[in-house]
């Protein structure tokens, strides 16, 4: 006998509106517990070890579609971190450290990202006075890892790579890339000037987009250490661009808050809508 989520998903395929699949569930399987799909709820990519907890990727999806896509930080993870007097970790352009973990996508992922680059920056980074507070990078990335080695100033394309903008319409609106924005092996960065942290604010989460060679490669929120430990909840919109290389899923908010059921902090990207 055909199990109930065959009939479910040989039903689903077939075009069968979401109510009728839920009763042809109820009536086989007996409960709406049966009715569950296969492509809805929590999906996890593999964890890495950071400080004394671990970081993995979230993918929660709804229909199939994304609802949110993240990073989940066990509450150990924000304790036995590196300083930046620790050896390891890449030196950036203005002589700080950041300490790099690759997080891998779940198998089942709907969306243009490939990966999270997960970046501690235990004495932040440049511009001073800005983001020179211990914080967290989160690049998801639209780019291949392999695109991220070509990033290298000993490449003679280099330069022209990093200079080449994305088209207008392909930028969100009101990001602006300032001078000295280029991070060798990562890419372009692209600020909101009307950030707080611009406006006489401190910083304690920002959102930024990545560029390389004429392509957005990747969105970032940035966090810190400190906003992180306060457990708070907020969302944020965000610009998307008029057009994307890559139709797909993109978000227009993000989110950062902690989950006491699940004991983790989420770092998330929200709000999404298919995009051409």
């Amino acid at each position: 006998m055909e199990s109930t989520f065959g009939i479910y998903e040989r039903a689903r395929r077939n075009g069968m509106p979401a109510v009728l699949l839920t009763l042809a569930a109820v009536v086989v399987g007996g409960s709406v517990a049966a009715t569950r799909r296969a492509d809805d709820g929590m999906i996890y990519g593999a964890p890495v070890a950071i400080g004394n907890g671990t970081a993995r990727v979230y993918i929660d999806l709804k229909d199939g579609a994304p609802v949110e896509v993240g990073v989940a930080l066990t509450v150990g993870a924000l304790e036995g971190l590196p300083d930046h007097h620790s050896t390891g970790g890449v030196a950036l352009p203005d002589g700080h450290r950041m300490f790099e973990q690759i997080l891998t996508m779940p198998a089942q992922n709907p969306t243009p990202y490939r990966y999270v680059a997960l970046g501690w920056n235990p004495g932040g980074h440049e511009p001073p006075g800005i983001y020179d507070h211990a914080h967290f990078d989160f690049h998801f990335y639209t780019a291949p890892e392999s695109q991220r080695a070509l990033m290298d100033p000993a490449r003679a394309e280099y330069e022209a790579e990093a200079a080449l903008n994305p088209a207008a319409e392909y930028v969100p609106s009101g990001f602006v890339t300032p001078p000295d924005a280029v991070v060798p092996f990562m890419g372009s960065h692209w600020i909101d000037p009307t950030s707080p942290e611009f406006n006489g604010g401190e910083f304690t989460r920002t959102f930024l987009y990545g560029s390389w060679n004429g392509e957005i490669i990747f969105a970032e929120p940035m966090i810190t250490r400190a906003f992180l430990q306060t457990r708070t909840d907020v969302t944020q919109e965000v610009a998307v661009a008029a057009r994307q290389l890559t139709p797909g899923w993109y978000p227009g908010s993000y989110r950062v808050r902690w989950v006491d059921d699940a004991r983790e902090y989420r770092v998330g990207l929200t709000g999404f809508e298919w995009h051409q």
